[in-house]
């Protein structure tokens, strides 16, 4: 149990049936009346987010997340395999769970599998990844002073903007948080 008078950010608790992150807290202490605590919190299954306040007094479960290193292995349909490395024990997520999160994973990467009391709930792909560009536009000499960008589509279907100057087959570096190409490899 933790009381609202000691929440942090990136503290996960549980509330009316739901795990929420505090994404912000603030403490208030109005020249009349009680103080309180205001939060934002996260959803973290649905990704809503939501104001509450809170008494300082006032007392919440926390909630203990489990992330687990696991290496994405393929789809098959509406479901994603995943093996962790240690047991080799394999596990299949439903692609609602996952969203677009292996969106910039390939096959037999390593990330991070989400978990609260053993129900799998998202899947977190490494920071940032390094896909071939397997179709683009040829881009023109000289077009580069504005620093415009072009459709590129990389090697597991995502579509990525890229500076003019980067070509087919080659390599880029991508942030998978924001989806942005961030240099040539």
């Amino acid at each position: 149990m933790i009381s609202a008078g000691d929440f942090r950010n990136g503290v996960t608790i549980e509330l009316e049936g739901n795990i929420f992150q505090i994404i912000e807290f603030q403490h208030v202490k109005p020249g009349k009346g009680a103080a309180f605590v205001r939060t934002k919190l996260k959803n973290i299954k649905s990704g809503g987010v939501v104001e509450k306040t809170f008494r300082p007094t006032e007392k919440c479960p926390t909630a203990r997340i489990d992330r687990k290193d696991m290496q994405y292995l393929y789809n098959d349909g509406d479901l994603f395999y995943f093996m962790d490395n240690e047991s080799y024990e394999q596990i299949a997520i439903a692609k609602d769970a996952i969203g677009d999160a292996l969106k910039f994973v390939k096959e037999n990467e390593m990330c991070k599998v989400c978990s609260h009391n053993g129900n799998v709930f998202a899947v977190e792909a490494p920071l940032f990844v390094e896909l071939m560009i397997t179709e683009t536009e040829p881009g023109f000499k000289g077009d580069t002073a504005t620093g415009a960008t072009k459709p590129a589509t990389v090697e597991t279907g995502a579509t990525v903007q890229v500076p003019l100057f980067v070509d087919q087959g080659e390599t880029i570096k991508i942030d998978t948080r924001t989806g942005e190409y961030l240099s040539r490899v």
